[in-house]
């Protein structure tokens, strides 16, 4: 089934770091992902939709946690339940619903890019999210040691300039990082080590798609 993709995408979940042993002995960081099996839920055509692109599915799903409309969608693909939908913009090639994708499209030597969400760290000061110094510590300063300072001006123009950095929800944000090398592929397993790090906590989701393949011998 994945022969068939012009354009290598998957879904899977962030397992943790760890790190391995590349041809000249050097030590390299990796990212360890469970990269599917996922599973293709419906397909969008140029013809019908205005433009092409496959939602997929990824993790099992128990039923009685399915709401109505979604379980008619699984249903008409001849399809279980699954968690994590996501609807891939690529091309569609031969795909149909109910066809599995496979960590096995990937290869050694691939750059990817690659789309999760950060770690989410709820409220926080100056200090945390903007790198803030604090205030002085010393001059009878007793409470001040975190505090953002002045925020505004006096006379003109008289208000809070939109856009201060100033205290507030930090993380859980959507992120992409570009030009990640794929080190290892372990189809068996359905496992990918993408070099470095990638956003999100453990068993956060994330997108894979492939850029380019690796450099052959001919090239550059």
């Amino acid at each position: 089934m994945a022969d068939a993709m012009t354009s290598a995408m998957i879904v899977g979940r962030k397992l943790g770091m760890n790190s391995i042993f590349d041809e000249t002995g050097t030590q390299v960081p990796v990212t360890v992902i469970e990269a599917g099996p996922c599973r293709v839920v419906q397909v969008k055509t140029k013809e019908k939709d205005g433009y092409e692109a496959v939602k997929i599915g990824f993790l099992p799903k128990k039923p009685r946690r399915t709401r109505k409309p979604q379980l008619g969608e699984f249903k008409k693909a001849n399809l279980e339940p699954m968690q994590h939908l996501h609807e891939l913009r690529m091309p569609v090639g031969e795909l149909k619903a109910g066809d599995e994708i496979k960590v096995d499209q990937f290869a050694k030597g691939d750059i990817v890019t690659i789309i999760g969400t950060s770690k989410g760290k709820g409220f926080q000061g100056v200090v945390r999210r903007h790198h803030f110094s604090g205030g002085p510590k010393t001059h009878g300063q007793s409470d001040r040691h975190r505090a953002p300072g002045s925020i505004g001006s006096s006379a003109f123009p008289s208000r809070v300039i939109k856009g201060v950095r100033m205290g507030g929800h930090m993380g859980n944000a959507r992120r992409t990082i570009k030009n990640q090398l794929v080190a290892e592929v372990l189809p068996e397993q359905n496992i990918i080590l993408v070099r470095g790090g990638v956003p999100g906590p453990i068993k956060g989701i994330v997108q894979i798609k492939r850029v380019r393949g690796p450099k052959t011998k001919t090239e550059g």
